[in-house]
């Protein structure tokens, strides 16, 4: 389950760079990709729990949460449609970094020394992955830094969600939270969605259904069953090759390149993971709604 998990997420990057590439707007997919995923969140939780409801004391995490998810989409789309979906999945490798930091801002995590060592290493990389991508096509450094906001927002999102995580379910809370995020994000498309040409053809409408059903609905049951299994310590630590498979996938399907720079930039975030990794479990990086 873990592995498909993976596998599902890095393959994500690919197929969503794909479709913003022959024809769909950034915040027209991520409106019709979210409206479709909350349909079924919400179908599978009445079907199974016969409820949407919350407790009024976690309507501020909710919200905060769905905030989280909005800004996360707009960086992700956007940073999608400005650069190549393996320089994307290399600045995501940088997410585990960007979660402790915002448990020390949220007060859940407190950091040894050697975090800091591998922080550095991580922004260092990421720093690289910018320079190399700057040099290429025009506003590949603007999407280096929209894929910066994805990889913090998400890492926010994750800590608001393993608190509503200890009263309610996986569906529940993607049901809830991401369906207040769908509609900022239907807002904010109201423009694109009314100049989005519709007649896209079979094979991307076909890439928007696997989307959505397989990295952002399937991906949500896997995810939380591989960590009742194996536990969040294991399943995270696996789940940080998912970046760099990303950044493969694309280079294979999408021809695209890496230049040393990149590359060297990649190699500097996965060791600084792995330098700030703690020995203690982690606290869980939920599934991600940017994927």
């Amino acid at each position: 389950m873990l592995l498909t998990t993976i596998g599902l997420w890095s393959l994500n990057l690919t197929v969503s760079r794909y479709i913003l590439t022959h024809g769909f707007q950034p915040l027209a997919y991520a409106t019709v990709r979210y409206g479709l995923a909350v349909v079924v969140f919400v179908a599978i939780t009445y079907l199974v729990e016969r409820s949407l409801r919350v407790e009024r004391r976690d309507l501020a995490l909710i919200a905060g949460a769905a905030a989280f998810v909005y800004v996360n989409q707009i960086g992700f789309v956007y940073a999608l449609d400005r650069a190549s979906a393996s320089v994307l999945g290399l600045i995501l490798g940088a997410t585990p970094i960007f979660a402790a930091l915002a448990g020390l801002a949220f007060r859940t995590e407190t950091l040894p020394p050697r975090f800091w060592a591998g922080a550095l290493l991580s922004f260092g990389g990421v720093g690289l992955v910018a320079v190399g991508a700057g040099g290429k096509i025009s506003g590949d450094l603007g999407g280096v830094l929209l894929g910066v906001i994805t990889a913090a927002t998400w890492a926010g999102y994750s800590i608001l969600v393993a608190q509503l995580m200890r009263r309610y379910s996986a569906t529940r809370i993607s049901a809830v939270v991401l369906g207040s995020a769908w509609v900022l994000i239907a807002l904010t498309a109201a423009p694109q969605m009314s100049s989005q040409d519709w007649h896209l053809g079979s094979e991307i409408w076909a890439l928007l259904l696997f989307a959505t059903a397989g990295p952002l609905v399937l991906t949500n049951e896997l995810w939380f069953r591989s960590l009742d299994r194996i536990g969040p310590a294991r399943a995270t630590l696996a789940a940080n090759l998912q970046p760099f498979l990303a950044a493969a996938i694309a280079v294979v399907l999408l021809s695209e390149t890496l230049d040393p720079v990149e590359l060297a930039g990649g190699a500097l975030i996965a060791a600084g993971i792995l330098v700030a990794r703690r020995r203690r479990p982690a606290t869980p990086v939920a599934t991600p709604p940017s994927e």
